[in-house]
């Protein structure tokens, strides 16, 4: 069967902050979510209540091309058991979306100031909503070792490099 397709419209773009594509050291940084100017400033009217967001992105920074389909190792470390496509939280997954939670500093007009946000300065914002915590997963989350081991660095603050 083909691949069927949806249209979504770009809703911000990430200023500041990241760049570069790294790995790991995604703590410590502050961006801008900044909306665009289609969207007024009503849109959002309450969400400076908010300690977080839910932010989902598009990959736009990275190429089409690198779309894999297979099993591999994290970060090519064949330390760690090959897994699917859809196990890793990169741009290598056919839709090129993730999503995040950065903590909500600020809103300033249609700029929404942040921390920790994992995504790069140029980044397309497709989606954003405040957090809930009773929409957060229920129960504990399980997962192998190797996620852990991998993230060691993940958020630890940019700055440490």
């Amino acid at each position: 069967m083909p691949a069927q397709f949806i249209q979504v419209p770009i809703i911000a773009d990430v200023v500041g902050g990241h760049s570069g594509r790294l790995d790991d050291y995604k703590g410590g940084m502050d961006s801008i979510i900044r909306l665009r100017p289609e969207y007024p400033v009503e849109t959002l009217q309450g969400i400076e209540e908010f300690s977080h967001l839910q932010v989902t992105w598009f990959f736009n920074l990275g190429s089409p091309d690198d779309v894999a389909l297979h099993a591999r190792s994290p970060r090519d470390n064949p330390a760690w058991p090959a897994t699917g496509t859809f196990v890793h939280h990169n741009h290598r997954r056919p839709a090129r979306l993730a999503t995040s939670f950065p903590r909500l500093l600020k809103v300033d007009g249609l700029d929404l100031h942040v921390s920790d946000l994992d995504a790069d300065h140029g980044t397309q914002i497709i989606d954003l909503v405040a957090v809930f915590r009773e929409m957060l997963p229920r129960g504990p989350v399980q997962q192998p070792a190797w996620p852990g081991e991998m993230l060691t660095d993940y958020w630890r603050d940019a700055s440490e490099r």
